[in-house]
């Protein structure tokens, strides 16, 4: 390299102009590279300043895009929206919901009390034709959660009369309640938590009630078992399957398959007889009246103070068993005395067992076997206490329609204070042993639209009382009851009720 320059600057010291043209171009390369830095850094700012003004506007939108999202979110968790699903729910915020729900079952009916050939029997006591709207229902539930395993929970629910007046009727369960009225269904408010379970206030059915009401295929119709199940003395209401006002009530989550439910209703009442209304009540409690059937007595057929009510549960796979029990304390069966305080007041209660099974998803077959039970009376004036049975049959015939079959059984009791002659001594009131046994037998057919909402069914059933029995159809199931009297209100036994029921059923 050293040599290479020596040999140049002996050229350039012989030759001048050589060393000339030689600076020369080395200037103007020079003054080249100086030029192209210079518009390389004008290229340079600009840019910059582009990618400033990129940023300035980059800034803006992710401003305004965080505004219209907090926006959207406040709306969101103060607004109402709904709920995508097959029920009508409303989401309030992002913590509470309500959801609207009902159930139409309006049928066509041809029943018979039976009486037309009974002798001293007044009226149209044959067929007769009604309308009648079977429990129809319309309620509003929601929620509020309050933690992450704790949320507050309310109902109400009321009947709706499709196609009767609503008001009183002569075919209320010897009650004077406004069934239409708000909320004279299954209401209450509650705390629920899914680990815990639930504690809940208002009215409700009765765990014992609730434990098989599942096995019924026929509920709420005039098939309905309540004509038999849990109702002791055939009154035209069933004692053990109660919807009681003023209660308390505990709900379990499941446990393994198991769970329990137990419920408590104080008899809130001043009177420590019975005779008086409970407090803010507008009925006696148990269904009976103050009124025609019980003029100047009080609530003396039925009445009772304190209720409880629990029962276990056990369900996995297709088997579902269940155990129930149920107390009226203090039960006022004044009416029934022939002699004073014969009946009188007594506790009343009652046992059931469960058992429904599922064969191939296709064959269901429900057991249930029931104690009823009156204390502390003369067996020769006890109505109350016996066994019952029901045993019920539902075949699907497809995915839309299912053949139904059942039979209801209630014993004899040990006695009868009705009717009975008076003793050796002409003394009236000794009671007597009948055969008030009854048994129900019913036929039933139910077709289900293809979104499971809609349906159409058909039903038979023949109530079959012995001589002093007086089991009516459409107990505390079916809007028209067909009782045990005549055009006259004369009361009757041993006769047999039948009834063909069409309807058509709307849930949403």
């Amino acid at each position: 390299m050293k040599l290479k320059l020596a040999t140049r600057a002996k050229v350039f010291a012989h030759h001048p102009l050589a060393l000339a043209c030689a600076m020369a171009l080395a200037a103007a390369s020079g003054n080249a590279h100086a030029d192209q830095a210079a518009e390389m850094q004008a290229k340079l700012d600009a840019l910059q300043q582009q990618i400033a003004e990129l940023q300035t506007q980059m800034s803006a939108m992710a401003a305004k895009t965080q505004k219209q999202e907090e926006k959207e979110a406040a709306a969101e968790s103060s607004g109402v929206r709904t709920k995508p699903g097959d029920t009508l729910t409303f989401q309030i915020g992002d913590k509470s919901e309500v959801t609207l729900y009902g159930h139409v079952d309006v049928s066509a009916d041809y029943q018979t009390t039976g009486l037309k050939n009974a002798v001293g029997a007044t009226g149209n006591n044959g067929w007769v034709g009604d309308i009648s709207s079977n429990l129809s229902f319309f309620g509003v539930r929601g929620s509020r959660q309050l933690s992450d395993d704790l949320k507050a929970v309310f109902q109400f629910e009321t009947e709706v009369m499709y196609a009767a007046t609503t008001g009183t009727s002569d075919q209320a369960p010897d009650g004077t309640a406004q069934k239409s009225g708000l909320g004279s269904r299954n209401s209450y408010v509650g705390l629920q938590s899914a680990t815990l379970g639930a504690i809940k206030l208002g009215k409700n059915d009765t765990p014992y009630k609730s434990s098989t009401a599942r096995m019924d295929p026929f509920s709420n119709s005039v098939a309905d078992y309540n004509s038999i199940m849990g109702n002791t003395g055939g009154d035209a209401r069933a004692e053990f399957d109660l919807r009681t006002p003023h209660s308390i009530w505990y709900e379990s989550p499941k446990w393994s398959g198991w769970s329990f439910s137990g419920l408590v209703s104080p008899g809130q009442n001043r009177s420590t007889d019975g005779l008086q209304y409970a407090l803010g009540e507008p009925d006696c409690t148990g269904g009976n009246t103050v009124g025609p059937q019980n003029p100047a007595s009080g609530c003396n057929d039925g009445s009772f103070g304190t209720a409880y009510s629990a029962a276990v549960a056990y369900e996995v796979g297709p088997l579902y068993a269940t155990a129930a029990y149920e107390l009226h304390k203090h039960v006022n069966r004044g009416g029934d005395d022939l002699a004073p305080g014969s009946v009188g007041i007594a506790n009343e209660s009652a046992f059931k067992l469960g058992v429904q099974y599922t064969f191939a998803e296709a064959t269901t077959i429900n057991v249930i076997w029931e104690r009823m039970k009156r204390n502390a009376i003369t067996p020769l004036l006890d109505e109350r206490t016996r066994n019952g049975m029901s045993l019920a049959l539902t075949q699907k015939l497809g995915p839309s329609d299912d053949l139904n079959l059942a039979w209801a059984h209630a014993g004899r009791t040990p006695g009868n204070p009705n009717g009975a002659p008076p003793n050796m001594n002409g003394v009236d009131g000794s009671g007597q042993s009948v055969n008030n046994a009854a048994n129900q037998f019913s036929l039933g057919y139910k077709h289900r639209f293809q979104d499971k909402k809609v349906s159409v069914y058909a039903v038979y059933t023949d109530l079959r009382n012995s001589d002093y029995a007086h089991y009516a159809l459409g107990v505390s199931g079916h809007g028209i009851v067909t009782r045990n009297k005549d055009g006259d209100g004369n009361v009757f036994s041993g006769y047999n009720a039948k009834a063909v029921s069409v309807g058509l059923t709307y849930d949403f």
